[in-house]
């Protein structure tokens, strides 16, 4: 098996390991949703505790996607297969600040449910803004995806590399979630609402499935990679000459 076709596995797979922030979306959002989160969230520990973690394994896979495409995107545009890269990582510290402040939020609600009266005022205060500290980072989080994405499926689409009907399906989605992360942010929806506007990044979800399952299956198009190579080689006997 050659470099670009483990390449293509190991990236699949990351994609794949991008979905283990679902646990948090389906699992852990409706406690925090709770008027008494803070008690709702002392319950559930072992809950909360699974949710921080799949939330690091999706921080650390999304900014692998990107380090892992770096060398075969960088022949084709090196500038945005760099700023894939720069991208993912700023979507990285966010998701780590969310699990950081998901973790805070249990620590404080374990003292909470044990504080009087007084105490558990400025317990109620604390939790709440490491709720919104909760809230606010995957949706920065969720800019810095986008712009990554944006990058490197442009790549795809310009190079070939996969499919154009899929990296352009690519685009059009990271697009639609880009409007939805906007809208969720100035329109200050709760994006635990259940909104309507959570279904445009439905595609998103879809076509990265989708493109994880056609990396691990089918991999880079052999023709776009030796031609690629033929061209290097050729540049560098010119170059050598």
């Amino acid at each position: 098996m050659n470099t670009n076709r483990k390449t293509a596995i190991i990236v699949g797979v990351l994609f794949l390991l991008g979905f283990a922030g679902v646990f948090v979306a389906v699992v852990v959002n409706p406690i925090l949703e709770d008027p008494n989160y803070l008690i709702k969230i002392s319950e559930n520990k072992n809950l909360v505790v699974v949710g921080a973690f799949s939330l690091l394994i999706m921080a650390f896979a999304c900014a692998g996607i990107a380090i892992g495409l770096y060398p075969i995107l960088k022949k084709h545009n090196e500038s945005l297969a760099l700023g894939a890269v720069g991208f993912r990582i700023i979507e990285n510290v966010f998701q780590i600040v969310a699990a950081l402040g998901l973790l805070l939020l249990l620590i404080i609600s374990q003292e909470y449910v044990k504080a009087d009266a007084l105490a558990a005022s400025a317990f109620q205060t604390v939790g709440a803004t490491l709720l919104g500290v909760k809230i606010l980072a995957p949706m920065l989080a969720g800019i810095g995806f986008c712009l990554g994405a944006l990058m490197y499926y442009y790549v795809f689409y310009q190079s070939k590399l996969i499919p154009r009907w899929l990296s352009g399906w690519g685009i059009v989605a990271i697009l639609l979630h880009l409007t939805s992360v906007f809208l969720t942010m100035f329109l200050q929806i709760d994006p635990f609402s259940g909104s309507p506007i959570a279904l445009l990044s439905l595609p998103i979800f879809i076509q990265e499935l989708t493109l994880a399952a056609w990396l691990i299956v089918k991999g880079f198009n052999p023709s776009v990679i030796a031609s690629r190579a033929a061209k290097t080689a050729t540049n560098e006997l010119l170059s050598a000459a």
